[in-house]
């Protein structure tokens, strides 16, 4: 883990940039670590045990025994919610994964504040959550439902296109796509055909010689199929194994903007396309947004200031990581005169945020 300790407003939409190694990746998995602690068959030592134990979660820059912990807190249209979780592992013995701390709190009234006397008493019961346990969370348990849908997706097209050639133990929640096309099947009848509709309708502003988008099935092997304007009277067909990887990973990027309302968890969507594309997708997650009766909360890692070349993104939605000698901070881009100054000259924030993540090639660190 890059972070020592960093604190972040998300709002309906955030941006999350940074060089290779800056810690994008681990800011949206402290997020993933949360769903998977409340998530059926998960539990706090399911999610550690994920990730190679406390030591790998823990930041690279921490000193010995540290206590590794996550505060979320929730606003709703009535009530402020927080959540605060503490873990560290014991030096002796089992040398096993303990909560520290475990404090849910609503309207700033404790609800829980744990160790209590039992666990102090038998601290095999600070091996798990108040949060995970049904008999125990049932006056915040809309806490966990709501972390359990969190929904993550970097799409991998090769997994999509030939899942046999890829053997073994599929990852839990399929975070690369590899049963997109599973999923897909799945969905009811109407709902399948109204989705590849709007999906259809998305991708032609990105693809204008795109003209239909159908789901079918062969033996019993469902497949996407793309009609393209062509020539022949009929247009030229392809299924997603001749499709390209962009394209794909547009199909499944809109996919899951419509499946649900729950908070998204975006890695690098700009892969594989060209970047005409690439500056689109503010506005194409915009059309889709609109076809939804709320807002669901996104937060996306890039690297492209194609993406970011929109001048309506704000610079309060766009997150910089830059790695320090103890660890990564966390930089909102509307709190940098410098970044300001570019924007109001009529630079897109894109260009205006990108080169606070180049690192200085004479000393290593970061530009500030």
């Amino acid at each position: 883990m890059n972070f020592s300790n960093i604190t972040v407003h998300l709002d309906n939409r955030l941006f999350i940039i940074g060089a290779n190694a800056s810690g994008k990746s681990n800011f949206l998995d402290a997020l993933r670590f949360m769903r998977d602690i409340v998530k059926h068959g998960g539990g706090l030592q399911y999610a550690l045990a994920l990730r190679g134990g406390l030591k790998k979660i823990r930041c690279l820059s921490a000193r010995a025994n540290p206590t590794v912990g996550i505060l979320l807190e929730f606003i709703d249209e009535t009530d402020i919610w927080s959540y605060e979780l503490n873990i560290i592992q014991q030096q002796t013995g089992s040398h096993k994964q303990l909560i520290e701390s475990e404090i849910i709190t609503k309207n700033n009234n404790d609800i829980i504040r744990r160790p209590i006397t039992e666990d102090k008493e038998d601290d095999e019961r600070l091996t798990q959550t108040y949060l995970e346990q049904i008999s125990t969370n049932k006056e915040f348990r809309e806490l966990a439902r709501y972390l359990e849908t969190i929904q993550y997706l970097h799409l991998v097209p090769q997994l999509l296109k030939f899942p046999e050639a890829f053997s073994g133990q599929d990852l839990p929640d399929d975070p690369f796509g590899k049963g997109f096309l599973q999923k897909v099947a799945k969905t009811s009848e109407k709902t399948r055909q109204r989705r590849l509709s709007q999906i259809q309708q998305v991708l032609r502003k990105a693809v204008p010689q795109l003209e239909n988008l159908t789901y079918i099935e062969d033996v019993g092997h469902p497949h996407l199929e793309v009609t393209y304007k062509h020539w022949r009277a009929k247009g030229a067909k392809q299924n997603e194994i001749q499709l390209s990887d962009g394209t794909l990973r547009l199909i499944g990027f809109i996919w899951i903007l419509l499946d649900g309302q729950s908070l998204l968890l975006l890695e690098e969507p700009e892969l594989s396309l060209h970047p005409a594309i690439i500056e689109k997708i503010p506005e194409l997650m915009y059309s889709v947004q609109r076809t939804k009766k709320s807002i669901r909360q996104i937060l996306i890692t890039t690297h492209s200031s194609e993406l970011l070349s929109d001048k309506g993104i704000s610079l309060s939605e766009i997150l910089i990581l830059q790695p320090d000698a103890e660890g990564t901070r966390a930089i909102m881009a509307d709190t940098k005169d410098r970044i300001r100054a570019l924007v109001d000259g009529d630079m897109t924030p894109g260009e205006a945020v990108m080169p606070e993540t180049a690192p200085d090639v004479h000393t290593g660190l970061f530009i500030e």
